[in-house]
């Protein structure tokens, strides 16, 4: 079926765009020629990013990249010294033109307003990094931050780069279980948290999984508490900091001088099988291909308001932290829910706050269409420039209202695609060309992409593996504490070939669309989990033997979690049973997860070499065909799956 085009930029359009300014500079217009130089010479491409973005280095590197080590171990920017904190507020502050400029509006639940400028947010970053030395925090420990989405978010993230420390920001909806898990990998020497936070109005207690998890946690000296709600909480008096005791000292606190190669963050990820994976990022890497990908693959300038509605637990939050603030924007931090308290609130922030740029989910899309067009209408939507959209695929109809109904066929729809362990994209909607619904124009400059078949040959119009033939600035480097597990996660099937685990294929007119993911990992609302978080709860019941999660299509959330679980031989299958687990699982993990359903069944398929097959499992729930199931030591534990999804 040929995908007609239903968005085009004006040829005026297209000369404002950072994109195209970026080109001109080096004597390029055609963007087909643009992007195979990018990754003909990579090093070239992304110093001219850095160059163009006018970072500050306190010392110049000497080789933009260097591979000696091994492609998955290539290194940019080799002996640069610059701290990424300065660059973000610093930079910013000193100068008289941006000093005043808004850097930061916080929107709560309740409806209460703040806002930061550039220079009250670099004093802000100035008084929590002191307050953190004064924890002992020295360069290198690690940080977790476990906080909603208050601007204390930003505020920590960047003092933690400014003293050299290394943060780990934590999903605000995750249980005590999952916080934990990620503390004991990296050894966190503080945990900052926060008493609580409103959603719905309600007030939501976090103070209590944060002392749980500190509890699980034996390298966690110190908790620091912000006082969102002010309500009563249990203290711990040899634990316990309140946010605001490490506030007090106003004096300018100089950033270190970080190499461009040291980690400044580390953010978690799942995968099908183990612990979650740390990755690790550095100050010249993750912040860098933020900032391409929303300055200009997303077109954000100067003046400019992006508002993506995310977690700074996901990989999005951070994004959107550095993407703006190395832009020299503002950004948009929302406490509430898109629909609450009424189905116009997100439309309502977006004008409001005069959003040029908003971040917005299939799944929220499919939420707010439900309630129709007169709350749309009821907005001047006119500052939105972009729509932006990641985390899941599309499908035509929400992708359609969100273009017709809210952006009038004006606003472009941004999709993107791409992963924590890239920092950002690896495929985009290209805003210089005409967009096709639920599509990617191709891949991103300076990201060498290609589809391949079993064999590692490039295919086109055909589903094959999405693959990286070449480094790029920002890809992870490694999981922290495990080189091993990270080469072969990545790098083992094919050599010098980044494996990203997406299937993806062409269409005649070239368009690109991703049709699902080639490994187990779940995408609940644009949430990546790895069914093992979910098993590993399951397991710890004691009347559970195995269990088994996989995801499965769901209208609302794109995938949800269905799992199936072997009781103990003297357990006995029962209702109140099946809602016990499934209420363990949205304790331990946060409500966002909360499985769709629970079986009980006497095996799981399994392997020879006693493997849990999920992609059988999947199969015989969805209907789909399984492909090669020789190597089942019990095809009939299949059947009884297939029996499950028809009840």
């Amino acid at each position: 079926m040929v995908r007609k085009a239903v968005w085009f930029p004006t040829d005026e359009m297209k000369k404002k765009m950072r994109m195209f300014q970026l080109m001109e500079k080096n004597g390029i217009t055609d963007y087909d020629e643009f992007y195979q130089r990018s990754v003909r010479n990579t090093p070239w491409f992304w110093e001219e990013v850095i160059r163009d973005l006018e970072l500050e280095w306190f010392h110049p590197y000497r080789q933009v990249l260097d591979s000696s080590d091994g492609v998955p171990w290539s290194r940019w920017f080799v002996d640069g010294k610059l701290n990424i904190s300065h660059n973000c507020v610093d930079r910013f502050a000193k100068a008289s033109s941006s000093r005043n400029r808004l850097a930061v509006v916080w929107e709560g639940d309740d409806g209460e307003v703040r806002k930061w400028t550039y220079r009250e947010l670099q004093n802000a970053v100035n008084r929590f990094a002191r307050g953190l030395t004064r924890l002992g925090v020295q360069y290198g420990d690690r940080i977790a931050i476990y906080l909603p989405m208050v601007v204390e978010n930003v505020i920590a993230m960047l003092a933690a780069a400014r003293i050299g420390a290394v943060f780990t920001p934590c999903f605000s909806g995750y249980g005590a279980e999952a916080v934990a898990a990620r503390l004991r990998d990296c050894r966190a020497k503080v945990l900052v948290t926060a008493d609580g936070f409103l959603r719905r109005g309600k007030a939501i207690k976090m103070k209590e999984e944060a002392d749980r998890a500190a509890d699980l946690s034996p390298s966690v000296e110190k908790v620091v508490v912000v006082r969102r709600l002010g309500r009563d909480i249990p203290e711990n008096g040899e634990r316990d900091v309140d946010w605001d005791q490490l506030m007090t000292e106003s004096k300018a606190l100089p950033p270190v001088h970080a190499d461009a190669d040291d980690p400044f963050m580390i953010i978690y990820t799942s995968g099908t099988t183990g612990r979650p994976k740390g990755t690790v990022h550095i100050h010249a890497g993750f912040p860098v291909k933020a900032a391409f990908d929303a300055g200009y693959g997303m077109d954000l300038r100067v003046g400019d308001t992006l508002f993506w509605m995310t977690d700074m637990g996901w990989m999005m939050g951070p994004w959107m932290v550095f993407g703006t603030l190395l832009s020299g924007s503002t950004m948009v931090l929302f406490e509430g829910t898109p629909d609450y308290p009424e189905p116009d609130r997100l439309w309502q922030v977006v004008a409001d706050h005069g959003v040029t740029h908003l971040g917005i989910s299939p799944t929220v899309v499919r939420a707010l269409m439900k309630h129709g067009e007169e709350w749309v209408n009821r907005h001047d939507l006119t500052s939105l420039r972009v729509f932006g959209s990641t985390g899941e695929p599309w499908n035509p109809e929400p992708w359609q209202w969100l273009f017709e109904t809210v952006g009038k066929k004006r606003v472009p729809i941004w999709n993107y695609s791409g992963g924590t362990e890239i920092s950002g994209g690896i495929l985009s909607s290209n805003l210089m060309e005409p967009i096709a619904p639920c599509s990617f124009n191709g891949p991103m400059p300076g990201m060498d992409a290609d589809i391949v078949d079993e064999k590692g040959n490039s295919v086109r119009g055909e589903v094959g593996e999405l693959v990286m033939r070449q480094p790029w600035v920002g890809m992870t480097r490694g999981f922290w504490g495990d080189p091993e597990r990270y080469e072969n996660t990545y790098w083992s099937r094919w050599p010098n070939c980044w494996v990203h685990g997406d299937w993806v294929e062409t269409d005649e007119e070239g368009y690109w669309y991703i049709t699902g993911r080639s490994d187990d990992t779940l995408k609940i609302a644009g949430k990546r989990l790895g069914p093992a978080e979910v098993e590993s709860v399951l397991v710890d019941h004691p009347e559970v033997a195995e269990a088994a999660t996989i995801g499965v299509p769901d209208s609302d959330k794109g995938e949800a979690a269905v799992c199936f679980v072997v009781l103990n031989p003297k357990a006995r299958e029962s209702e109140d049973l099946r809602l016990e687990l499934i209420g363990s699982v949205a304790k331990n993990l946060g409500k966002a997860l909360r499985p769709k359903a629970v079986y009980f069944v006497k095996e799981l398929p399994k392997t020879r070499n006693g493997k849990i097959l999920r992609r059988a499992i999947k199969a015989a729930y969805t209907g789909r065909d399984a492909g090669d199931l020789s190597s089942l030591e019990n095809p009939e534990a299949v059947k009884v799956v297939q029996r499950s999804a028809v009840k």
